[in-house]
């Protein structure tokens, strides 16, 4: 894989199962397993039930978040799966969604963010290193 920051999962659930939907408890439980799933430290999750009908929602988590928006009058939910870091493969919170969603046919497009070699690359040259600026919690001097 390239000299990345992270991968950034833009997943479309088709013909899901309506009631799971749009229960915000379902959808909030469901977000959470994925996370656990891809090998993420969750932070905090908030989620939000629309009226009529529909759910959003984030898992913060350590390397990055998962994010869902649900319109269960179309069968459909939108999903952002972006993970950071080597030990997180946002393909696991994927497989566990598709499933608890009941989802039918799933589209996947990947993006890869944060090209190190572009970072570096751009960085202005005059003094300015080429590690990481943050260390173990606190700015290096």
């Amino acid at each position: 894989m390239k000299n990345i920051l992270g991968r950034h999962l833009l997943v479309e659930f088709y013909n899901c199962n309506p009631h799971i939907l749009n229960a915000v408890w379902y959808i909030e439980k469901f977000m959470n397993q994925a996370a656990l799933a891809c090998n993420a430290t969750i932070v905090q999750s908030s989620f939000h039930r629309f009226e009529p009908y529909g759910v959003s929602g984030v898992v913060v988590i350590a390397e990055s978040h998962l994010a869902i928006h649900t319109w269960p009058e179309y069968r459909y939910a939108s999903v952002d799966l972006f993970t950071c870091g080597g030990n997180i493969d946002p393909m696991e919170a994927y497989a566990v969604l598709k499933s608890k969603l009941e989802a039918q046919t799933a589209e996947i497009q990947e993006l890869q963010r944060g090209n190190l070699d572009v970072i570096f690359r751009n960085l202005p040259t005059m003094g300015v290193s080429q590690e990481p600026l943050i260390e173990q919690g606190g700015f290096t001097r």
